[in-house]
């Protein structure tokens, strides 16, 4: 998932450079959504592990 937010700020760089602010603002958007998610589950994962181990 961090994968993918990369790459959608990778292509919304791309898309600023040759001006496409529209393109580039819907990369943004979407790459900030899958790295929060990426966040939330990399916590909840972390918790839950820790949780588990005595």
């Amino acid at each position: 998932m961090l994968r993918y937010a990369l790459i959608f700020f990778v292509i919304a760089l791309i898309a600023a450079l040759f001006g496409f602010s529209g393109i580039a603002a819907g990369a943004v958007n979407i790459a900030q959504i899958l790295f929060f998610v990426f966040i939330v589950l990399a916590v909840a994962s972390f918790l839950f592990g820790a949780m588990k181990k005595p």
